[in-house]
């Protein structure tokens, strides 16, 4: 087999030699390939149904060196097939001329994209991440395209937290002005799907030239980055054969960000208040409302 081989490709040329087992956990990679690109070897066995080191074998048996080869080859498939107009026409094709199909079909796809983030994401992952985010000098998140927004949102939540954060989401040569402020002691947090692209790969290299920690939130390029980044993330857009949606990205993004703030509850406190006063000055009114205790036995620095 060629290393340019698809995944349908490789399937169906090993389909006649490898052993029932692998089969069956193939054609659950095949059938299930946004799962198959950010779960674990042990939680994509407990779905199927067998070990992972069963879910690794039928990865070599397929022709691939490991798990994290196989999930390059799928996220390349989707990268060479899946334009933006493919998705789309996809998701109508399952919504057909049913409105209510519409909403019927998107609230199921968020609703699997949620549940796999409580099922991917481990609390060291989420207790890493949170730490990274309060240890840092600042925090610099990256999101181009549709990602911009996310990017934008997240800044201006951890700012009324107190925490020093910028975005950088321009592209081309206007990404260099951003570059230039990332330094030693600052966390970079990237949103980024789909491939390597220009801008990606830069912002990377300079990060590891200047000493700064990363964390990648995405759904196809964990395996191809990970020795690049100190922690993925992996949070699906969705069905990745249909519209990418983002509610799971935006449902991680604000868990951190209670995180951040269970972790130091009393800064956040103050400067939320502290924002409180700024709006009653310009409105001219008291915008405050009573803060209740915390719940009794809850330990907000469980990370």
């Amino acid at each position: 087999m060629q290393l340019t081989d698809s995944f349908d490709d490789r399937l169906r040329a090993c389909l006649d030699r490898i052993s029932p087992t692998e089969k069956r956990v193939a054609q659950f990679l095949q059938e299930n390939r946004e799962e198959a690109l950010i779960a674990s070897a042990s939680a994509l066995a407990s779905q199927i149904g067998t070990s992972d080191a069963t879910v690794v074998r039928t990865a070599k048996a397929l022709g691939f060196s490991g798990l994290d080869a196989l999930r390059r080859c799928l996220a390349q498939d989707l990268r060479e097939n899946l334009s933006p107009a493919t998705r789309m026409a996809r998701t109508l094709r399952d919504v057909g001329d049913d409105l209510g199909a519409a909403l019927d079909v998107t609230l199921d796809i968020h609703q699997e994209a949620l549940e796999g983030l409580r099922r991917d994401i481990s609390l060291e992952q989420f207790g890493g991440a949170i730490r990274s985010i309060v240890n840092a000098r600042r925090v610099f998140i990256f999101g181009i395209g549709p990602s911009s927004a996310m990017a934008d949102y997240f800044k201006i939540q951890l700012r009324r937290f107190g925490i020093d954060a910028e975005c950088l989401t321009q592209t081309g040569l206007l990404l260099a002005d951003g570059l230039q402020r990332l330094g030693e002691g600052d966390l970079l947090m990237i949103f980024a799907y789909g491939r390597v692209y220009q801008e990606l790969n830069a912002l990377l290299e300079h990060a590891d030239r200047h000493g700064v920690a990363k964390v990648l939130f995405s759904d196809t390029l964990g395996a191809e980055l990970r020795d690049r980044v100190d922690c993925v993330l992996p949070v699906a857009r969705g069905r990745s054969d249909m519209l990418s949606m983002h509610t799971a990205t935006l449902a991680l993004i604000e868990a951190l960000l209670v995180g951040v703030a269970a972790e130091r509850p009393e800064e956040t406190i103050a400067n939320l208040e502290r924002l409180n006063n700024l709006r009653s000055g310009l409105t001219g009114k008291q915008m405050d409302l009573p803060t209740p205790p915390p719940r009794r036995g809850h330990d907000p620095r469980q990370y």
